[in-house]
């Protein structure tokens, strides 16, 4: 849940562009509120048309951008907001569409401080109202000054208490007994959250061919009711997070499929090999945990060979000589620029067995400014895929690199 008047940031993958959104925090309504584009390296010629909808009063404001081709970095542009609560954010673009439930949650003033603020400035009118008026008679400016030195101990009791009075509810925030998608007010450790989702993965058209654009589309519905799920809420900055890879492992890509509407995310791909393909999506339910939902799909034959993949130029990476299964492993990655943050974290190791039956992703700690360091345990002895990413200059680097992982008995 993002905190009133904090930025909101959303990775999305639409039409051949890596986007993240951000719509800056507001601190009241109506207000204009900036919103950014970050496109990042390859950027297309591409005019992306935003909309930002409420859908309580269904009223909108409209901004549009035009990317540059090679020009990666952010567009800015304002965007008027007329009220806190549910919205829909639409990023449109000439062959794709994405609609995005977002919330927009301004501060709210607590009671608490009304009764502080005001304390203070009646006591202050009383003891000052009291000493002008010494002079007509005695007892009235000590009446004042007494009323106003028991408002002002008052106030200074309310003031020392605040800190352990509840929040107040921020303007916009989702009723106590929602059930939908957005924030949410339930508290922790009460109903035990929402079953977990099953997901199917399908491609448009069935059988794609190596070489050629196709879209893949990943259907969610509810595990008790075969509804389609419509509560899903940003981690790590995306609405859902999808990894592709080639059974061998040489083709790999992260993404951040668009809502085409409830339960049904999507995503445009062009894979370069044939043979049988694994997808990963990882998610994450309002008032439950994260979840990964696994499927396949295959790419028949084509024309265009497969390239090899090759770590950028100026990186590496170091892992040590015999990692163990079942104990944490730290592997280093110096990376070929200055760090910028990416999905709200410095870098990211995802790891797959050889087979495809797991897939592992952690967070690095940043140890320099061009340097990275993940630490991660692997679950068993074998060899492993793994590829630790990056982004530097607006481009999002891929270091693709294998580990063998031994036994206790092998060190």
């Amino acid at each position: 849940m993002v905190a009133p008047g904090a930025d909101l940031r959303i990775a999305q993958t639409i039409a051949g562009a890596e986007l993240t959104i951000t719509v800056r925090g507001v601190s009241r309504t109506p207000a204009p509120a900036v919103v950014e584009v970050e496109a990042f390296h390859p950027v297309p010629d591409l005019p992306v048309e935003l909309t930002m909808r409420s859908t309580e009063t269904g009223r909108a404001t409209r901004a549009s951008v035009r990317l540059a081709a090679g020009r990666a970095g952010p567009y800015r542009v304002s965007m008027q907001v007329f009220r806190a609560g549910p919205h829909e954010l639409e990023v449109r673009t000439p062959a794709e569409r994405s609609v995005l439930p977002v919330r927009v949650l301004v501060p709210a003033t607590s009671p608490w401080e009304l009764v502080i603020h005001g304390g203070f400035y009646t006591a202050g009118l009383l003891v000052v109202g009291g000493l002008l008026t010494g002079g007509m008679s005695r007892r009235g400016p000590a009446v004042a000054v007494r009323a106003g030195a028991l408002v002002g101990v008052v106030a200074l009791t309310v003031a020392v208490l605040s800190p352990q009075l509840p929040e107040p509810v921020p303007d916009g925030g989702a009723p106590m007994a929602e059930s939908g998608g957005g924030a949410s007010m339930a508290e922790p450790g009460g109903a035990g959250g929402r079953p977990y989702l099953v997901g199917r993965f399908s491609t448009e058209p069935a059988r794609p061919a190596a070489g050629t654009e196709f879209t893949l589309l990943v259907d969610l519905v509810d595990g008790s009711t075969g509804r389609p799920v419509d509560d899903l809420v940003l981690h790590h900055e995306a609405l859902a997070h999808l990894v592709v890879t080639s059974a061998d492992g040489a083709y790999f890509r992260h993404l951040h499929p668009v809502r085409l509407g409830p339960g049904r995310l999507a995503v445009r791909l062009r894979a370069d090999r044939p043979g049988r393909h694994l997808t990963y999506a990882e998610l994450e339910r309002t008032d439950s945990g994260g979840q990964l939902v696994t499927g396949a799909f295959e790419i028949t034959a084509g024309a265009q060979a497969a390239p090899v993949a090759t770590p950028p130029p100026g990186a590496s990476v170091i892992v040590p000589p015999r990692p163990v299964a079942g104990r944490p492993t730290t592997i280093g990655v110096r990376t070929r620029g200055r760090l910028q943050p990416w999905l709200g974290m410095p870098g990211h190791l995802i790891v797959r067995d050889g087979e495809g039956g797991f897939l592992g992703h952690v967070h690095a700690t940043p140890t320099r400014t061009t340097a990275l360091t993940f630490t991660f345990s692997f679950p068993a002895p074998g060899t492993y895929l793994a590829w630790a990413q990056y982004a530097t200059g607006s481009t999002i680097e891929t270091v693709p690199f294998t580990i063998t992982v031994g036994t206790e008995s092998e060190t």
